[in-house]
């Protein structure tokens, strides 16, 4: 719920000479979509690009310093031409995770009264046959499936939607969300599915329809567009386009219809179709000039033979923004709603790796560990059938949105497996085993891929009329009791199995949600499981042992996880991105390695075959951004594959080259060298550095975008900054690690005034700063002295360093490219480990205490200067 001084204010603001009363947030217990309403009667000043750069400037600069997760203001007002200039200074509004407005913005997950239930997705009764398909029928996004059958003539993104709009001289309207997105669904429900307004769009626009998820550079370019006119953002993204692409109007979700002062979609549509035949040299004009200030007011560059900032000033002032915002008493930065940004822990927990000596380290150590805890005992973390939801929407972590994603999971496994190597405590090595149990067995496909996300609402019983969120989840007193009515033995006073469970899990007879969290009574007398009690306080409270109360707990949990599997399942999006295969291939390698978990290394190079079978163009030499399950539950590709983008690569590297470090195959290695060179033909900035988020060559990208911003995932080039800095050492190609140099410095600006946005980045600016060590393990790959030197160097956080092996038989690879490291270490009896800088290295250690020693001790406290 907002506080109610946040409802109530209403900053005005001037720029430019314009001035502005940003209206009143929408009262909601979630944020909701921007709703923002255009009059196109009224016609944009022409202002000159001075002062457009200027509002854009600011408006970023508000965007980075606002790093909390209040962003998501629902705007209800008329947007006038007038005003929407003076909008670019409401991107204030958005955390260090716009522009990718999913992280911490979840528009699309709003139920405001009207709009109670859901619309596609999921199981439910056999449908009617529809009376409308149009050719998006012919697609394999579950998310453009969803509208197959509106009576609209939608065409996916590509050159035959283009050709008809030049053809015919009609504007595009370009709509865009994913399958997963509630207020994507009532929008489809409420417009896309009406008659009137079907025909409306039909006649008047060319209408395309793009899943974001398979596009994220359409999806950057106009969300970047909507954000600075409209001050907002989220899904559904609504953007009018003349026929050569350009954006001249956009918004979010709009209402069917008029509703006091909130312009409906009929009302847009009409205005604006109006507008293109009366005004049209105005629209394209104003469109035009925003456009053009946009260019220059995203744009990331590097100045010739800049240096990246210094690294232990940027660290600690990364530190002290994200210490300004943590919340104490349940963990997290900011309050509700509540994201697990593990970015924002992994950083954290690098940062005691250099610091642990310091209060400052301890602080930050204290900061994770206490976040991944309270997170693992909230709502937010699924008890029963494991994995995190999307968001919680208080700041204790109880009631969540009940979205699973693909990228928080797995982001989520490598943050709770790192808190493990470095605390010892068994909870978080629990938890990221978990995490991935929910993973291969109900994000998994038979291929080896990941799917990417599991929907938030459900039916709640297979006759039910529509669907409510959390209905797959959540429990009832009644049903718990009935369910686990058996009185256990050994209790120190009579208790069924129902009363420990619900004592622990602070299960209650009328419901534990409270009414301000649940304003629309979809979890009226329902329970979200939380943990309210330690085991100890629990075991002693029933008057049994710790063990066997985990034992009846385990026993309880399975019960409700049975009676689950016969519960309508949530929609399924069964669509394989590369970009998320990968950050979920790292979390397999870097977990299995971890805890020396062979099944877990096995089903991560089960997920690198499967990316070089499924998501790999050998003909065109790229990766291919995605692929789909079939009816057959075989994988299928779509006529026109799309091509990967710098996501894609960043990636899937990442997680090669983690995979590497966990199995110790060269074969990966190789993989990851290959892509990295194809990922600098394809997107590398020659001229500024850093890479672009799609080619900057291709015909229909507008405005080459560099993400800076570290979000729900990690930008890609973060990830690219520290996986250069890695295959330099694999490969000993120096230029890698130039390039490195020539990233950091091209978000330079970023990363000292606002290291917050790129916690990623910072680590990778952390590494650069260090320089990575090499842990060399020479010995026989199978023979156990060298599986107990590997053992060592696994069990351990080490974010600077990289690890290789020499066994003299299948590590050609590596002796070819580092001929200096490799001819100082031949065959020899005993395994023995090296470590190394810069190729000078520490005398042979074969026992596995003093390697942890060495390793322990060698990562010391970041030098103030180097």
């Amino acid at each position: 719920m907002f506080p109610p001084q946040f409802l109530s204010e209403r900053p005005r603001v001037s720029v430019c000479g314009i001035t502005t009363t940003p209206p009143r947030a929408y009262p909601s217990r979630k944020f909701g979509a921007s709703g923002s309403v255009i009059n196109t009667k009224a016609s944009l000043p022409h202002l000159n690009h001075a002062c457009w750069i200027r509002m854009l400037t600011i408006a970023w600069r508000r965007s980075a310093s606002k790093y909390s997760p209040v962003a998501a203001v629902f705007w209800h007002t008329t947007i006038s031409y007038k005003n929407l200039g003076t909008r670019l200074l409401s991107l204030g509004h958005f955390s260090q995770h716009a522009p990718n407005v999913r992280a911490n913005t979840p528009f699309h997950f709003l139920r405001s009264s009207p709009f109670a239930s859901m619309a596609s997705g999921g199981e439910g009764p056999p449908p009617m046959p529809p009376r409308h398909t149009n050719r998006l029928a012919q697609e394999r996004s579950p998310y453009l499936l969803q509208h197959a059958h509106n009576p609209v003539d939608w065409f996916p993104w590509g050159q035959d939607a283009f050709d008809k709009a030049r053809n015919e001289d009609k504007p595009i309207f370009l709509s865009v969300g994913y399958s997963t997105c509630h207020w994507c669904h009532v929008m489809e429900r409420e417009s896309f599915e009406d008659e009137e307004i079907g025909k409306l769009l039909s006649d008047n626009f060319v209408c395309i329809k793009v899943d974001r998820e398979e596009r994220p550079d359409v999806d950057k370019v106009y969300m970047t567009f909507v954000q600075a006119t409209s001050g907002g953002g989220g899904w559904p993204m609504s953007v009018w386009l003349t026929p050569d692409l350009r954006p001249f109007i956009g918004g979010t979700y709009f209402p069917p219809r008029d509703q006091g002062r909130r312009t409906g979609f009929k009302t847009v549509l009409t205005r604006i179709a109006e507008q293109w035949q009366n005004n049209r040299s105005n629209l394209e004009s104003s469109g035009a000039r925003i456009l053009e200030a946009l260019k220059k007011g995203t744009a990331v560059a590097a100045s010739p033979g800049a240096a990246p900032p210094p690294a232990p000033d940027v660290a600690r002032r990364c530190f002290q923004q994200l210490a300004r915002s943590y919340e104490e008493e349940y963990g997290g930065f900011r309050d509700a709603p509540k994201f697990p940004t593990p970015v924002n822990l992994m950083f954290l927990m690098s940062y005691w790796s250099v610091k642990r000596s310091t209060s400052e380290g301890l602080e930050a150590l204290q900061m994770a560990l206490h976040t991944l805890r309270m997170m693992a005992l909230g709502g937010i973390h699924d008890h029963v059938a494991k994995g995190f939801h999307r968001y919680s929407t208080d700041s204790s972590w109880h009631v969540p949105h009940f979205e699973k994603m693909l990228y928080d999971q797995a982001q989520l496994a490598v943050a709770y497996i790192t808190a493990f190597q470095v605390s010892g405590e068994q909870i978080f090595a629990d938890v990221a085993k978990d995490i991935l149990l929910y993973v291969s067995r109900d994000l998994s496909d038979k291929s080896g891929g990941f799917y990417s996300a599991e929907d938030a609402d459900s039916l709640p019983n297979s006759g039910a009329p529509e669907k409510r969120e959390g209905a797959f989840c959540v429990w009832t007193a009644s049903e718990l009791r009935q369910l686990l009515a058996d009185v256990p033995a050994g209790a120190g006073q009579p208790a069924s199995l129902a009363d420990i469970f619900m004592h622990h899990y602070g299960v209650k007879e009328q419901g534990n949600v409270a009414p301000e969290q649940d304003p629309h009574g979809e979890l009226r007398g329902q329970n979200v499981l939380i943990v309210r009690y330690s085991a100890e306080l629990t075991a002693a409270r029933f008057g049994i042992g710790v063990e066997k109360l985990q034992e009846l707990l385990a026993l309880a949990r399975a019960k409700m996880a049975e009676v689950r599997k016969n519960r309508p399942h949530p929609h399924l999006d069964t669509k394989m991105l590369a970009s998320w295969n990968g950050l979920t291939l790292s979390a397999y390698a870097r977990v299995g390695a971890a805890l020396g978990d062979e099944a877990l290394l096995e089903r991560a190079e089960r997920a690198g075959r499967f990316l070089q079978e499924h998501l790999w163009d050998d003909q065109r030499q790229t990766l291919l951004r995605s692929c789909y399950r079939g009816d057959q539950m075989e994988v299928q590709q779509i006529s026109r594959p799309i091509s990967g983008f710098l996501d894609d690569y960043a990636f899937v590297i990442c997680g090669l080259l983690d995979l590497y470090e966990a199995t110790l195959q060269t074969e990966w290695l190789q993989r990851a060298e290959a892509l990295q060179l194809r990922q600098d033909a394809l997107f590398w900035d020659a001229a500024g550095g850093g890479y672009f988020c799609c080619d900057p060559n291709a015909p229909d990208v507008l405005l080459p975008l560099k993400e800076d911003q570290d979000g729900a995932e990690p930008s890609a080039n973060s990830v690219s900054a520290s996986s250069l800095l890695r295959l330099s050492q694999y490969t000993g190609r120096q230029e890698w690690h130039e390039r490195c140099q020539q990233l950091l410095a091209a978000f330079s600006d970023r990363l000292t005034n606002v290291p917050v946005a790129l916690p990623e980045m910072v680590r990778a600016l952390m590494a650069h700063h260090h320089t990575l060590k090499q842990i060399v393990i020479c010995g026989q790959r199978d023979s156990q002295d060298t599986k107990d030197l590997l053992q060592v160097v696994n069990s351990l956080f080490l974010p600077h360093k990289v690890l290789m092996l020499l066994d003299g038989t299948t590590d050609s690879y590596l002796r070819q490219r580092l001929p200096a490291l490799a001819s100082a270490f031949g065959p020899s009896g005993a395994a023995a480990a090296y470590v190394c800088q810069d190729f000078t290295c520490s005398l042979p250690i074969t026992d596995p205490q003093a390697l942890r020693d060495l390793l322990l001790d060698g990562r010391g406290q970041m030098p103030e200067d180097r």
